[in-house]
């Protein structure tokens, strides 16, 4: 596959970046695993044949976060809980601080269309390492899936119920797109 060399961008309007948690505890079954949507963000991938040549960056709005679902639990989500679990996450967890992905290097797999991603990403001030891989398609269709440990960016995950129901501390975060 040859790349769609050239400089492309990416948002909500082509694609989306999304944010799945899983809960851990003694009262894990109260809790839900969620599926969390970001509505303000934009990335720029600048594509070269030399994937040595090849950057990524992306910000998002902290406070975009939308909760889509929440599977699990004793009883369905509802709209209050849902608009709970967002003010927390502004106020407690991101604290409505912009988020920022730069990639410092991506390395080409084993075909054209797979890529290792590795980079810098900010969160509540606090800059780590990251890598994961990304994969673009023969129809330009984009993926990629990142792991992120909560405690390496000096977050505490959500508990509640003196500690019985908490977030995981990793928590996955993907990007699905056409370019």
């Amino acid at each position: 596959m040859s790349l769609p060399s050239g400089e492309h961008h990416l948002g909500p309007d082509n694609a989306k970046l999304s944010v799945r948690t899983a809960r851990v505890g003694a009262a894990a079954k109260a809790g839900h695993d969620l599926l969390i949507e970001v509505t303000s963000w934009s990335a720029t991938l600048v594509l070269d044949d030399d994937p040595e040549r090849t950057s990524i960056e992306l910000v998002a709005d902290a406070t975009s976060l939308r909760v889509i679902e929440g599977t699990g639990g004793l009883q369905a989500l509802g709209d209050e809980d849902t608009a709970n679990i967002q003010q927390t996450i502004d106020d407690e967890v991101l604290k409505r601080e912009e988020i920022r992905f730069r990639s410092t290097r991506v390395q080409a797999g084993g075909d054209g269309g797979r890529f290792r991603v590795e980079g810098e990403l900010t969160i509540v001030g606090t800059t780590s390492p990251i890598a994961f891989e990304l994969a673009i398609g023969d129809d330009r269709a984009l993926s990629a899936t990142a792991v992120v440990t909560q405690t390496a960016w000096g977050m505490k995950p959500y508990s509640a119920l003196f500690g019985a129901l908490k977030v995981h501390d990793d928590v996955e975060v993907s990007v699905q797109g056409h370019l």
